[in-house]
């Protein structure tokens, strides 16, 4: 079973990375990879957040949109 966040009406799924010992998040939809790391629910939400805003300024740089 996976965990999803919703991050800005965005799906995220949740793991737990037994080799970095953090919850590892990846937004799933979208027509790149956007990753995040933390080692609590609340930072993972905060990396989440930067991530995609990352991810989306990129996409309006380059014109590609946000969503396959």
């Amino acid at each position: 079973m996976n965990n999803v966040m919703i991050i800005d009406g965005h799906k995220a799924v949740i793991r737990y990375d037994p080799e970095t010992e953090m919850l590892r998040g990846e937004f799933i939809g979208l027509n790149g990879g956007a990753d995040f790391y933390a080692d609590n629910v609340a930072d993972l939400h905060r990396e989440g957040t930067a991530s995609l805003q990352t991810f989306l300024e990129v996409c309006r740089e380059q014109s590609w949109g946000s969503i396959a």
